[in-house]
């Protein structure tokens, strides 16, 4: 196995570009993200999670065209482990220097989960989530997206989740007309900026560019106090060491961090292997998923060390990427390091930047995120599906983030296996038709031979016929018809079109078989195979004949010559 996974030289040049293209996206979104993460003073630490875990990420991981770094559902996750940092007596004010390297433990230990995932080869079962659970909760992480961000939109200091940050902007409704205005600005350019300027330049990015420039201008310090407005928010400084290694606090609260760190796994696993499947369907390749875990976590644990935001496979950016030509993991290095020129180049003008800016850029983010198609239409589709999905949206917005995913899961597997079961259930009728008295024989498949041997029984054969993987649901059909076999001199059951067979079920054919001989019946298992047969005989089912003539066979000596 190579150590990075689909690299090669040959596409150099649209590695190159793809990668730069993807750089350009990432760097408002970074600092929005690190803001919105860890509030004021966070957004550059946003940028050395895109730098430290994009490059990583792309070096050891499984999907090679994937650009990594902060994205929206592992932000809020971020937020969510400062609220239960601050709800212990931890200080959020990042100048305090309590927070950070608590925040940064939960990093490395989520990266490190993450790892284990894919070293246990536990990465194709994420991928298994069903889509109404995956929609609920990624159109739950939209809006507490545009939740968290209504305080920053309106230069409103509010900090926690979606619950405080409602309390905290009731509690302290003051809107800062500035910061409303740069927002409002930045909206318009997000949302207004034409396709063919898109097409050159992203119009995050764009915004950043014009807005905060005017905001200079238009809002700067002097003229907001003449006015007697309040200031708009910045990001402030950059700290002047960079990005340099410090050693995250693993001393205190111990069991909050092994919590954060677990949600953060699931969650980046969850993010980063559904990112997988969207290039994988742009390139027609295939990632390995349990090595793309592996990537993710390393990248992560490096990035809890360099003070940086976890990182995830990111959507948008990974798609820019590839359409602008990238192919290999040197596209995604290729963006940590244009974002690495970026901060040692420019990080007196990102001082600059006003949070209300960043508010805006998020806000449609979040409204990106956010499922409309299938939030508006799922109800159409099914009740069941629509229940569920809302189900989980407000689960993961009011409640908890994998919570809601976990208990999503649990509920649609019970969907599933309903359905499965009814669809057994129903094969079952549909071979067997339950009638007490005597029910009808359904002989069709039967071919001359075996025709002509079951005729010669004259009417003492039960013929009992499975077809299909059979789980614990089958079970009830299986059951509801022992008390049929006292009706018939021999019990034929047929699971030659049976290619699995569950423990329940199993157990319910040999409690079909004992019925038979409590009765004095003889019964007879036929076409059984492979595991199916193996499992027979690990549960003491006698009798197993090869095929159906066999069985019929030896009915037929049975109840005209009184032999077996």
């Amino acid at each position: 196995m190579p150590l990075i996974h689909g690299l090669h030289r040959r596409n150099l040049r649209g590695d190159l570009l793809g990668g730069i293209t993807a750089a350009v996206v990432a760097l408002p979104l970074a600092l929005a993200f690190g803001n919105a993460a860890l509030g004021p003073g966070g957004a550059i630490y946003g940028l050395y999670g895109a730098i430290v875990a994009g490059f990583l990420a792309a070096l050891f991981g499984g999907t090679p065209a994937q650009v990594s770094g902060p994205t929206g559902p592992m932000s809020v996750t971020v937020a969510g482990v400062v609220s239960s940092l601050a709800a212990v007596g931890v200080s959020t004010d990042l100048n305090a220097g309590e927070l950070l390297p608590l925040v940064m433990a939960a990093v490395v230990l989520g990266g490190l989960f993450e790892a284990l995932l894919g070293v246990l080869r536990l990465g194709r079962y994420i991928t298994l989530v069903p889509y109404s659970v995956v929609s609920g909760f990624m159109s739950g992480i939209g809006f507490i997206i545009l939740v968290l961000q209504i305080g920053p939109f309106l230069g409103i200091s509010t900090r926690g989740g979606v619950l405080s940050s409602l309390d905290g902007l009731i509690a302290g409704f003051q809107p800062n007309p500035a910061a409303i205005a740069v927002g409002l600005m930045t909206l318009a350019v997000v949302f207004l900026t034409p396709a063919r300027i898109r097409q050159w330049v992203p119009s995050p990015l764009l915004a950043l560019l014009l807005v905060t420039p005017l905001s200079l201008v238009l809002f700067n310090d002097e003229r907001l106090q003449s006015m007697g407005l309040e200031a708009i928010t910045r990001i402030g400084d950059i700290p002047e060491a960079g990005l340099r290694i410090q050693v995250p606090n693993f001393t205190q609260y111990l069991p909050e961090l092994l919590r954060a760190g677990v949600v953060l796994a699931l969650l980046g696993a969850i993010d980063s292997l559904l990112t997988s499947l969207v290039a994988d369907n742009i390139t027609q390749t295939r990632h390995n998923s349990n090595r793309e875990l592996i990537g993710q976590g390393l990248a992560n644990a490096a990035a809890g060390f360099f003070t940086g935001l976890p990182g995830a496979g990111a959507t948008m950016r990974t798609v820019i990427n590839i359409n602008s030509g990238g192919q290999t993991p040197i596209s995604g290095m290729t963006h940590s390091l244009a974002l690495l020129v970026v901060l040692l180049g420019a990080g007196p003008l990102a001082s600059k930047i006003p949070t209300a800016l960043l508010a805006g850029i998020l806000i449609k983010v979040g409204l990106d995120i956010i499922d409309w198609g299938f939030l508006f239409r799922a109800h159409r589709l099914s009740g069941k599906t629509a229940f569920l999905m809302y189900s989980v949206l407000l689960m993961t917005v009011f409640w908890d983030l994998i919570w809601g995913v976990l208990i999503g899961m649990f509920i649609a597997n019970l969907l599933t296996v309903d359905s499965i079961t009814q669809v057994q259930l129903e094969n079952i009728e549909a071979d067997n038709p339950l009638d007490h008295d005597r029910p009808n024989q359904h002989t069709s498949d039967l071919n001359e031979e075996e025709q002509d041997q079951f005729d010669q029984c004259h009417g003492g054969v039960m013929l009992f016929s499975l077809r299909g993987p059979l789980s614990f649901g089958a079970a009830k059909g299986i059951s509801d018809r022992m008390g049929l076999v006292e009706n018939y001199k021999v019990l034929i059951l047929d699971i030659s079109n049976v290619p699995h067979l569950g423990v329940t079920a199993t157990l319910a054919i040999e409690r079909m078989v004992q019925e038979a001989k409590t009765n004095d019946r003889q019964a007879y298992v036929t076409g059984a195979t492979g595991k199916v047969e193996k499992r027979l005989k690990q549960f003491g089912v006698g009798n197993l004949l090869p095929n159906r003539l066999e069985a019929l066979h030896q009915a037929n000596l049975l109840i005209n010559n009184g032999q077996e």
